[in-house]
């Protein structure tokens, strides 16, 4: 076996590096970045030391807020900044790439960043073939998009030295400035945003990253709270996918830049519609507008987990979907009994279809750009599995508030916490589940269950420092301290939308 030499890591630290590859086996169980040579260093100002550390020529920004030191920061860098340029590989997209020559190193470094960790967080498999990613060349170009993109990346950075447990207003130099600089990015996203909502002259090209960028908003917003205006962001999205007809492409063009429009398109309709499905089985009923998914139909039978953002199965959704206006129906009006009935036989119909969905067959046919393990698609299939049983769980609350009834799920509660125990070992797909944990939460009664789901909430945090995460294990502590005081259950999916605020909870 060939042995490396010492890394730089090891021998900056003053310890003996074990030289078993890069990295080294020291590096990653501290959990350091493994470097061979001294890394390079970006940090602000025309000095890293001396009387003029810290100092910059006027001008020389741009409108950019205070400079992230990303070396400084004790949240962990992207491995590209530093790691590539050390050891001779390609340059991070935010350095080799032209069309970044107009931007200040500020949001040369958030793109990157943006590259390195936003892509692959929102969503279930990063690869080669991310339509997050692909938003970037578009980004460059467009200001409304490129201030979303660097908004996303420096929220995520600022959220990254937060407690789960005790949220504080950031301390350190780098997290202040980080702060800092989403919160300017925000508000030049949105007034770039106002600005193109006004121009009703804009053509087509506008439109598709206007609506891009509301896309990206919403999930600032599941980093920033998870309430703090995604419906609106998401009704602006569906207003504007509709009213231009943004599904159906560019006629003739099948390859080349107009093909990879096609697809960001199609993608962001997909995961509206999933969002919206999802986001509405919390919220108060008929507080959504419905949105007509032209793809759905087609899309069924040729999902690719690689261009999915939570990897729910499509059949899944729509069946939730309808029982979401099922519940939106009983409260919206009072039915006759002959009404009652025909909305039991159809919400009985839809269960029994739900169960009978085969969660394996639907793994084993997704889309793969390279051959699936037999763990991936064991793994696949208890992700779709846990939003099967959910949906079941959802949907028999439904059926209760028909029959007015409550009937007891412990069986379902119990296979749907296992699921969410296997999923704990792959983050890829355990990030995509908060909507599943939370179901959960609503039906468990022992505090050992509820301690499991807290501690699950904890390692999701850490996985993808959303602070809509840390929003949901508060909604859940209030919602059990309400729960024991009730001799009967109350019917949550009436009341958790009436808490005060529209969360989002995926």
């Amino acid at each position: 076996m060939e042995v490396c030499d010492p890394c730089w890591t090891c021998r900056n630290r003053r310890i003996q590096c074990d030289q078993s590859g890069t990295p080294c086996a020291k590096c990653e169980k501290a959990g350091l970045e493994c470097f061979d040579k001294r890394p390079f260093r970006w940090v602000k100002g025309v000095a890293i030391r001396g009387k003029m550390q810290g100092r910059s020529y006027e001008g020389k920004t741009g409108d950019s807020p205070s400079a992230v030191d990303p070396v400084r920061s004790p949240a962990k860098k992207p491995r590209a900044l530093v790691k590539s340029i050390a050891s001779g590989g390609t340059l991070p997209i935010a350095l080799q790439d032209p069309s970044t020559s107009h931007l200040d190193q500020v949001s040369k470094y958030y793109i990157d960043y943006y590259n390195e960790r936003i892509c692959k967080l929102f969503i279930v498999y990063d690869s080669d073939k991310n339509p997050l990613r692909s938003l970037i060349p578009f980004g460059m170009k467009e200001p409304i998009l490129q201030k979303a993109i660097l908004a996303l990346a420096a929220r995520h950075h600022a959220n990254s030295g937060q407690s789960f447990y005790q949220l504080e207003a950031p301390t350190s130099p780098g997290l202040i400035n980080a702060n800092r600089d989403a919160l300017l990015f925000k508000h030049q996203a949105m007034e770039a945003l106002s600005r193109a909502l006004g121009n009703a002259n804009s053509n087509s090209s506008k439109k598709d990253t206007t609506v891009a960028s509301i896309f990206l908003l919403i999930f600032l917003d599941l980093l920033e709270s998870g309430s703090d205006g995604w419906n609106f962001h998401l009704e602006g999205a569906k207003s504007l996918i509709s009213s231009q007809r943004l599904l159906l492409g560019d006629s003739g063009v099948n390859n080349g830049p107009g093909q990879t429009v096609r697809e960001i398109r199609g993608f962001i309709a997909k995961q509206i519609h999933l969002i919206e499905t999802l986001g509405a089985t919390f919220l108060r009923p008929k507080l959504l507008s419905e949105f007509i998914f032209a793809d759905q139909e087609e899309s069924s039978s040729q999902e690719a987990i690689e261009k999915s953002f939570l990897g729910c199965p499509e059949y899944l959704l729509t069946a939730i979907q309808f029982l979401s206006s099922e519940r939106d129906t009983i409260a919206g009006s009072k039915l006759d009994q002959a009404a009652v009935q025909t909305h039991i036989q159809d919400t009985t119909a839809m269960l029994s279809l739900i169960r009978n969905f085969d969660c394996y067959a639907w793994a084993s046919s997704l889309q793969h750009s390279r051959q699936s393990s037999p763990n991936e698609i064991s793994n696949l299939c208890s992700l779709s599995q846990a939003y099967k049983i959910g949906a079941l769980i959802y949907g028999r609350r439904v059926l209760d508030a028909l029959t007015e009834d409550v009937t007891l799920q412990d069986d379902l509660i119990s296979e749907l916490l296992g699921l969410i125990d296997a999923l704990k070992e792959d983050e890829a797909l355990f990030k995509c589940i908060l909507w599943a944990i939370f179901v959960a939460g609503l039906e468990c009664r022992t505090h050992a269950q509820r301690d499991f789901l807290v501690g699950c909430l904890e390692k999701f945090w850490v996985a993808t420092s959303c602070l809509n995460v840390v929003n949901a294990a508060n909604i859940l502590r209030d919602w059990w301290q309400q729960e024991d005081k009730l001799e009967v259950s109350s019917r949550w999916i009436f009341d958790i939308g009436r808490l005060g605020r529209d969360w989002l909870l995926i």
